[in-house]
């Protein structure tokens, strides 16, 4: 769980390899042709699957998106706060009166509704189908084994929650949720996409597909702001359906819905009355003294949901027993309800009709032998550590990815979200039930709001980028409250990450870019030149710091003060925190919203490329506009406005993480860990910058927490280039530093404050080597077409196979010595391949030999 997002595909293999697996699953499920490689929540999938409906449509000039009434109210509230920024009209009613409306590019139905009701949509799908309507369905992997496919029943997007496939509850998160399209759309896909290339030997190899699509490269076009998304989670639920297998799944989802069966039966038998007569796992009864059931059901440690006017909603699932269902019904009927499960068993099994025979799936799933091959627990442990040996992690070198702050997640942190009493609470329990998440909460949001100098923050957001946009919508409706909705400019630095833009537009803005000087910082001319001449419209800038270009710009709180005076609110982006917390804060900065990468300076887990965390804090005036809940009121929080999530709190049980970091470090080692933070990279830069020019220093000629080596005068000298060190780096056991962000043809480099000065002396070390292999490609000794940079990274085959080159295999392959030797599973990666002939399903086990 300590490997960053996949962008080095030589040294992520086996979590490649794993979410092509998760691909497959949906693939599989949802009968569609492309899968992604998770998405944040259910109900953002939802958002997304509108965004893109809207992008692919014929229908230009539609503008209204049709959402069934019983898709889960979470999911609505999402899809809501998307559409109002996008100026989507909404329009909520009965699925079979979504051909009443006109003007609608696009559907949203639930395969399942939120009340249990299966649906076989087939002929509603076909009849929008012909009037050009784009239908994406809600679904549910654990219902998917056994229900029809919908892409079998023509629907052009499915997603939904994979929570259900080995991942607790976790009052709310985090869960990786699904996404699957036809073919067709995949140029307008949202979030990862996983895809087999070819490597420069020749072989098959995984790599992150498409990126041409995504926000660190089309910026404010994106398709979606989307960074992190949910690996880690992902992983699980590929892991829990390649070690059940389709036969195994099979007997657990035919469980759940056989107990549902029984539970329907029995209170049926007693003349009680359910809603829907087809139904998975999910019942909604009607009863008379509704106040009673839920009385005697709280007293048998049973939470039914209440919000159904005068009924009750069951949901079973793979962990509930016989004696729950015993539970249910005296709950609902009473002590004395006199049912036998065994009988009710054989009357089930005699004659069960609560899945319509139309629905019933009768095509094969997972076929390929790597859902068939891993079902007992010792060949699963063998499959797990093979694909965990094919990856470069924090448990084996130091990750100096500039703007990542890929820093120690301590065990003493990660142990609490192992505590069933964080893992199984459901985010729509009473709240009585969840006071101790709501103390740690209250806590640690206390200890947000004095370490940033902000007066409020919110916890929903799950991400940065998603963090960035609930910041941008509470400034976009704090101007609307002042009648000054007209407002809609933003200003971001040609430095920015590529997310800036992205949620700009995403929050209904338009973009302004504003230059940055010789040295990196922002133009200040040009910045009060653009401000003034958008100052009608200003709505806020968009800024980093320390900046993105590594250095503390001694001018931030003169750019705050332009952009107030024109009446802009200040977004200061988080992901540097690193380098600020102890020392200054955005509050002291002048900002007036900022959003906080848990995932970085607050030690949760990059997982592999998510979960993270990107809860806002905000200044006073702002706290009323940041993200509500229309199921859970968020205690302290008087806002007024939708959800960006569908729980209430985010990835409520990965907070414990951050909780314990905070609690153990305390003030002065907070402030010590940014200390050491900037130590480290300036003693890097110092030892490095006659090899490797520092890009941009501060005055006194120092950097913050990372800095920026310039390769292009060697590039230009020698023809070698940053992409040729950074492969070369895993040679010598290292994953390489972000190359080309923010400045083309650089390497940026941030060892956070973790790493040892034995740890810094060995990358450092192994950075000058590869100058002097450098010098040598400039000597003349080795050709620019084969030498160890250009080739690199080598592998175990090439050691053993005909060798031909002008260097040794010693060197080759130990530059650094045989100690803690990390061996590449696949040669550097054919991009331009991988993208020309796009495949993102399983390859033949022969590749996985």
């Amino acid at each position: 769980y300590t490997a960053y997002t996949p962008y080095q595909p030589e040294v992520s293999q086996g979590r490649l390899e794993s979410l092509l697996n998760f691909q497959q699953v949906t693939l599989d499920l949802t009968g569609l042709d492309i899968a992604s490689a998770s998405l944040l929540d259910e109900a953002t999938a939802a958002a997304e699957a509108m965004a893109m409906a809207k992008r692919v449509s014929k229908l230009k000039n539609a503008n209204r998106f049709f959402v069934a009434a019983d898709v889960h109210p979470q999911t609505l509230d999402v899809v809501r706060t998307r559409a109002e920024t996008f100026g989507f009209d909404v329009i909520v009613d009965d699925a079979e009166k979504a051909l009443d409306h006109q003007d609608v590019f696009g559907v949203l139905l639930q395969q399942v509704g939120t009340t249990g009701e299966v649906h076989d949509y087939s002929k509603l799908i076909a009849d929008l189908k012909a009037r050009k309507v784009i239908v994406s369905v809600a679904a549910d992997f654990m219902a998917l084994v056994l229900l029809t496919a919908p892409g079998k029943q023509g629907a052009d997007i499915v997603f939904g929650s994979a929570q259900r496939f080995g991942v607790p509850m976790g009052y709310g998160g985090p869960h990786a949720a699904f996404f699957a399209a036809k073919d067709e759309f995949k140029r307008s896909m949202p979030g990862r996409i996983i895809g087999v290339s070819k490597d420069a030997a020749g072989n098959n190899a995984l790599r992150m597909a498409m990126q041409t699509r995504e926000q660190h490269i089309r910026r404010e076009k994106a398709n979606s702001n989307i960074c992190t998304s949910q690996v880690l989670l992902a992983n699980i639920a590929s892991l829990y359906a390649v070690f059940h297998g389709p036969a195994g799944l099979k007997r657990i989802a035919s469980r759940i819905h056989r107990l549902t069966d029984i539970l329907a039966d029995g209170l049926q038998k007693k003349g009680l009355k359910l809603r829907h007569a087809h139904y998975f796992d999910t019942l909604c009864v009607d009863v008379a003294d509704k106040a009673a059931v839920l009385a005697r059901a709280e007293a048998l440690q049973i939470n039914l949901r209440s919000d159904i006017h005068h009924a009750v909603g069951i949901t079973l699932d793979e962990a509930t027993t016989r004696e729950d269902v015993l539970n249910l019904f005296r709950a609902i009927v009473g002590d004395d309800h006199g049912l036998d499960i065994d009988t009710l068993d054989k009357d089930v099994a005699l004659d069960s009709r609560s899945i319509p025979a139309s629905m019933l799936r009768d095509d094969a799933i997972l076929t390929h032998p790597v859902f068939n091959r891993y079902h007992s627990e010792t060949e699963m442990m063998r499959y797990m550590h093979a694909l965990e040996r094919k990856d470069l992690a924090l448990n084996q070198a130091m990750i100096p990815l500039g703007s990542c702050t890929m820093k120690l997640n301590a065990a003493a942190e990660m142990i609490p979200i192992t505590w069933p009493e964080f893992a199984e609470l459901h985010p729509f329990c009473p709240v009585d039930q969840a006071e101790g998440y709501h103390q740690m909460i209250a806590q640690l949001s206390d200890w947000l709001v004095k370490l940033t100098g902000y007066d409020a923050v919110c916890m929903q957001p799950n991400s940065g980028a998603q963090g960035e946009y609930a910041g941008l919508l509470a400034i976009r409706h704090y101007h609307e409250s002042r009648n000054e909705g007209h407002r809609d400019i933003c200003l971001i630095p040609s430095s920015a990450h590529g997310t800036n833009p992205a949620s700009a537009q995403m929050a209904g803005m338009q973009v302004v870019v504003v230059a940055c000087d010789k040295n990196g910082n922002i133009d200040l001319a040009d910045l009060r030149a653009k401000a003034e001449q958008h100052a009608a419209n200003l709505s806020c800038i968009m800024v980093t710091y320390p900046s993105t270009h590594g250095v503390y710009e001694e001018t931030i709180r003169e750019v705050c003060e332009v952009v107030h005076q024109f009446g802009g609110q200040v977004y200061l982006d988080g992901a540097n925190m690193n380098a600020q917390v102890g020392i200054t804060s955005p509050g002291f900065i002048g900002a007036d919203v900022s959003h906080l990468n848990l995932h970085k300076t607050f030690c949760i887990p990059h997982g592999g490329g998510g979960p993270g965390m990107g809860p806002i804090g905000v200044k006073s005036h702002l706290a009323p506009f940041v993200p509500g809940h229309s199921v859970v009121q968020i205690e302290g929080m008087l806002t007024r406005q939708g959800a960006v999530s569908a729980a209430p709190f985010g990835s409520a049980s990965i907070l414990p993480i951050s909780w314990m970091y905070i609690r153990m470090m305390g003030a002065e080692g907070l402030k010590q860990a940014s200390q050491m933070a900037i130590l480290n990279a300036n003693y890097i830069a110092t030892r490095l910058k006659d090899a490797f020019p520092v890009l941009y220093t501060g005055r006194d000629g120092r950097v913050a927490h990372e800095c920026i080596l310039d390769i292009r005068p060697l590039k230009e000298e020698t023809g070698i280039s940053e992409l040729d060190i950074a492969k070369r780096l895993i040679d010598f056991g290292f994953h390489a530093p972000t190359m080309s962000f923010p400045v083309a043809g650089t390497l940026m480099v941030e060892p956070t404050e973790s790493e040892s000065k034995v740890e810094l002396d060995r990358f450092i070390d192994a950075m000058l080597a590869i100058r002097g292999e450098i010098d040598r490609v400039k000597g003349g000794e080795w050709p620019l077409e084969d030498n160890p940079l250009v080739n690199a990274p080598h592998t175990q085959g090439e050691l053993v196979s005909e060798w031909n080159h002008p260097y040794t295999r010693e060197l080759a392959v130990f530059p650094a010595g045989l100690n803690n030797k990390y061996w590449p599973t696949v040669k550097r990666l054919d991009d331009v391949y991988g993208d020309r002939n796009l495949f993102c399903s399983c390859v033949p086990m022969s590749e996985y030999q």
